[in-house]
């Protein structure tokens, strides 16, 4: 699933192409993603013009020039945005089709169906956004916030890192590559974390969340940005799917665990 840095660089890559364009059609071509697509909602979005484009942890939100409603986008597991020319021949997975007044289209793809696209009342907050947690790219998220969220946690940090209602975007590749570099273990209550070891791995997160951007994201199987390039911050990963292989700062192997029935990497000589 793509994670903060990934629908980072596919709002950045949106921006220039969309920004300004007037919607002249929506196309919807399937009954339902994760939810079910409202053909007669979409239809609001004819002849408005896109405004702006933003990200809120792992969501986008398009703006248009109306103040009631927006679009809010999820990619699921599989979802991708592309913007190509309207001669392009149609996908067998493009559930939704955005014609602009450019010659191009908005293509949402997704074959697992299991992302977002739907409109919303813009003057309130869409339910899935209420109750997120804090940006971890914000100032105002730093070691001490994180510390007093690992008091009296008994939660692994693993899961606290990733937990959205405390910190949004970060999913189990940046949790996994944060962890290994701040050398704590990922399997550690949450309450057992000092305060210099939780200022390193709030440093560590910002650090690999800034990085990952530059580079255009992390692409292992279904993502890439909206002009079809693959990210290539994969090349940087120091443990995120190398179990079995040796650890990069002491050479001993690499070790699997089980947390919240999700898999991650680990070395059990550096991370305590």
């Amino acid at each position: 699933m793509p994670e903060l840095p990934e629908v980072e660089t596919c709002k950045k890559g949106l921006r220039p192409l969309l920004c300004q364009k007037t919607i002249t059609a929506v196309d919807v071509r399937a009954a339902r993603l994760r939810e079910p697509l409202d053909a007669i909602a979409l239809s609001q979005l004819i002849h408005c013009q896109i405004t702006e484009i933003t990200r809120r942890a792992k969501y986008l939100i398009i703006n248009i020039n109306r103040e009631d409603i927006a679009v809010l986008v999820h990619l699921g597991m599989s979802g991708s945005l592309r913007v190509l020319p309207q001669t392009e021949p149609i996908k067998k997975h493009d559930h939704i089709i955005i014609t602009l007044n450019d010659g191009y289209s908005l293509r949402y793809h997704d074959p697992r169906r299991f992302g977002l696209f739907t409109v919303f009342h813009a003057q309130k907050p869409h339910r899935l956004l209420q109750h997120l947690g804090i940006e971890p790219l914000d100032d105002s998220c730093t070691g001490d916030v994180l510390h007093q969220h690992c008091q009296k946690r008994k939660i692994k940090i693993n899961s606290l890192i990733m937990n959205q209602n405390i910190i949004v975007g970060i999913g189990n590749i940046y949790a996994t590559e944060a962890l290994f570099l701040s050398g704590i273990r990922p399997d550690r209550p949450a309450q057992t974390l000092s305060a210099a070891e939780c200022a390193s791995l709030m440093a560590q997160i910002k650090t690999l969340l800034t990085a990952a951007i530059a580079r255009g994201g992390t692409t292992l199987r279904d993502f890439s940005a909206p002009d079809g390039h693959a990210g290539y911050f994969q090349q940087q990963l120091h443990v995120y799917g190398k179990s079995g292989q040796h650890c990069p700062k002491c050479g001993n192997i690499l070790e699997d665990l089980k947390i919240s029935n999700r898999g991650t990497v680990y070395c059990p000589h550096c991370q305590r």
